[in-house]
């Protein structure tokens, strides 16, 4: 079997490619490098530059390669820039996964891994977040996530695909330093580069119901995130019979924002300055973590990492980045 993933040479696709190579299974990436980078592909991993967008593109991949099973996490991601541009997020998110899925459909592909997002849920009002909470997302992003999950099992229940829509929480973590994450997006780059640059981390609102008066979070490391792709991937090409999942990834355990802080400055040894208690974003809920029942039983699967080794992990692939954020540190 091969597996197409597309965004392969991305944070999160590198170390799916990684985790699906290393296990045995026969991987091809399709990437338009716009975010992705070929150095971070595992070694023999045959690299298809183009988007999903490209219909002859894909007819071609999918016959020369042989794709039986597709993993699809290219996608636009930043929630702000798709308040401030929802075409392109819903033309690259949504019209992009009805090219892909006209091509599976066409090459007789009967697995498909579909990446989504807790953004689908919004501003959820739990303690554990379920796959039956209701979906109520709160920008295009999200929206975009939800009616791709519409798509992906409409299009298997009528065409004979088995299909895993992956809600995954807050990624963290590299597996090695060189598939670290580049952006600055998420909270625990964001605390790096302001301590790398001298300047306090920001906490956003200290007055929540939540232990510390922080948002809690779910954290997930990358290379469970991975494992789970791999888990879903396995678990749809061994049945004899098309199916859907709908299934979340976390950890079930929620970290605080003065909790991650704490951890950062006793990983990266900047415990200085102190962070800066700023006013509360509008969307931000207090609390967000995923119940991970539901995927445990379906494929066996649960994570092994935890926040440390996340947090630990992203900062050693920050300084192959920024060599200067150990400057001033004892080193040893």
């Amino acid at each position: 079997m091969t597996w197409l993933i597309t965004g392969g040479a991305g944070y999160i696709g590198a170390h799916v490619a990684r985790a699906m190579t290393e296990a045995g299974e026969r991987v091809a990436v399709l990437d338009d490098l716009s975010a992705g980078v070929p150095a971070r592909l595992p070694a023999g991993c045959v690299l298809v530059r183009g988007s999903v967008l490209d219909r002859e593109l894909l007819d071609r991949t999918f016959a020369e390669l042989g794709v039986t099973g597709v993993v699809h996490l290219a996608a636009k991601k930043q929630v702000g820039e798709s308040v401030e541009k929802p075409l392109l997020y819903y033309r690259e998110n949504l019209h992009g996964l009805t090219v892909l899925l006209e091509a599976a459909v066409a090459a007789g592909v009967r697995s498909f891994v579909y990446s989504s997002s807790a953004a689908v849920y919004g501003m959820p009002d739990v303690d554990l977040v379920t796959e039956d909470t209701p979906c109520l997302p709160m920008n295009p992003y999200g929206e975009t996530k939800l009616a791709g999950e519409w798509l992906v099992r409409a299009t298997g229940k009528a065409h004979g695909l088995s299909t895993a829509c992956l809600r995954y929480f807050n990624v963290a973590g590299a597996a090695v330093p060189e598939l670290a994450d580049t952006g600055i997006f998420n909270i625990i780059p964001m605390m790096f580069d302001r301590l790398t640059r001298g300047e306090a981390p920001r906490i956003f609102g200290d007055d929540y119901a939540t232990p510390d008066g922080t948002c809690v979070r779910d954290y997930i490391h990358i290379e469970d995130l991975a494992t789970a792709h791999l888990a879903a991937a396995r678990r749809l090409a061994e049945r004899t019979e098309p199916g859907d999942l709908t299934l979340n990834v976390g950890t079930g355990r929620g970290v605080s924002v003065r909790e991650m802080a704490d951890l950062i400055a006793a990983v990266t040894g900047r415990t200085e300055p102190a962070p800066l208690v700023e006013p509360r974003r509008p969307g931000d809920p207090a609390r967000v973590v995923a119940s991970n029942e539901l995927i445990a039983k379906e494929l066996g699967w649960s994570p092994e990492h935890d926040v440390r080794s996340m947090v630990t992990s992203a900062w050693e692939g920050w300084c192959l980045h920024h060599p200067e954020a150990r400057q001033g540190l004892p080193q040893g």
